[in-house]
């Protein structure tokens, strides 16, 4: 039996998805610059895209700025926002629980002379409200969170953040990584005070290396990639169409029968949770996060102290379960400043720590058979992590 339980860090693509790639490969294959019908009919499908992404999130289609994928989208926030706002300010902060893609562009923008300012989270991973308004000072020209964690799936209070940031200081620009929260979490910028929303493909049953930035109609941001001034000379390239045309297929697919999908999703967790909790009363099992509905319905991070978690990870894959031991993008370059860790998670723990993560199509029998698989392996790996 083979169970997939890493959709955090990628998704299969939904058949609509897949056909709609196929069909801008093979058959509507233009340029949409270009000024014949080929052109014209690939141009089409990206306006097409634009618009059922705007008309889900309730804003403009002009607001909407397809890029790379989520790592361009939260470094052009970043970067464009610091660069163009410069003259009112400096400082930008950022919560400690941010993935790499946030705090790598950071870290390089405090190089250039900008102040960066790095708020704590409290032992669920949730942001730090009374540290964040103290953060707050006029010079502050961003504030980035990520909405919901990658690693734990701990949940943001966006709204409260939004509202914190814009009362304190008026002019500053609040941008989310909204990229594990795009399809289980409806999202509408402008009513929820966000200026600036990063979002991937590949997290929601889409294409990988596509991905779009939400710009708010007020949000000013300086252009990262120049050339041939596509995009409104936002963001200069050849369009992805196919990427483009199957990320607009993914959004509309994903959001229909939209609290069936997530109530089925926390239904699965609420098993895997309780069977995790069974195998606690006689092998040790932490689990980390926001409990129940409080987290993400996709998400699970667990401990088993005394396994490693490469050990565990390969042991299930082993047996054809593929799970994770942290952040897919980091799995090559193991950092100090994890979720965990600003978790203040004990070393012990973040050691042997698994993310479970699964979408509306994970069935019971498969998180059945997952917990039968760890019943098993954690007796025996522990035995065999002690001598």
């Amino acid at each position: 039996m083979e169970v997939y339980l890493d959709h955090a860090a990628t998704t299969w693509c939904y058949k609509s998805v897949r056909d709609m790639v196929v069909r801008t490969m093979m058959e509507d294959y233009g340029n949409p610059s270009s000024m014949h019908r080929k052109g014209v009919e690939a141009e089409i499908y990206v306006k097409k895209a634009r618009e059922i992404i705007a008309r889900q999130l309730k804003v403009r289609e002009k607001e909407i700025l397809f890029t790379s994928g989520g790592t361009e989208s939260n470094n052009l926030a970043l970067a464009g926002a610091a660069w163009a706002n410069r003259r009112r300010g400096n400082r930008i902060i950022f919560s400690a629980a941010e993935h790499a893609a946030v705090k790598e562009p950071v870290k390089r923008l405090q190089e250039l002379g900008f102040e960066t300012l790095q708020v704590p989270v409290d032992s669920q991973g949730v942001l730090s409200m009374e540290a964040l308004g103290e953060a707050l000072t006029p010079e502050t020209i961003l504030v980035s969170v990520m909405y919901v964690n990658n690693e734990v799936g701990s949940v943001q209070p966006v709204e409260e953040i939004a509202a914190l940031v814009h009362e304190k200081v008026p002019g500053a620009l609040f941008h989310v990584d909204a990229i594990q929260a795009l399809g289980k979490y409806k999202i509408c910028p402008g009513r929820m005070g966000i200026d600036l929303l990063s979002a991937s493909g590949h997290k929601i049953h889409g294409p990988k290396g596509v991905g779009f930035l939400y710009i708010g109609g007020q949000a000013k941001v300086q252009p990262q990639i120049l050339g041939g001034g596509q995009q409104g000379n936002m963001r200069s390239g050849t369009d992805n169409v196919s990427g483009i045309a199957g990320l607009g297929a993914a959004v509309e697919e994903v959001y229909r029968d939209f609290d069936q999908k997530v109530g089925d999703m926390y239904r699965i967790k609420e098993v895997l949770v309780k069977g995790l909790e069974r195998l606690g009363q006689t092998e040790q099992v932490v689990i980390h996060g926001k409990p129940g509905r409080e987290g993400a319905p996709h998400i699970v991070n667990a401990s088993f102290p005394g396994i490693r978690s490469e050990v565990m990870l390969h042991a299930l894959e082993d047996k054809g379960i593929y799970v994770s031991a942290g952040s897919a993008c980091s799995t090559h370059k193991r950092t100090k400043n994890s979720t965990l860790e600003a978790m203040g998670v004990e070393q012990g723990l973040r050691d042997s720590a698994i993310r479970f993560s699964f979408c509306e199509e994970t069935g019971e029998e498969e998180i059945q058979y997952c917990l039968e698989a760890l019943e098993d392996l954690v007796p025996i790996l522990k035995r065999y992590a002690r001598r």
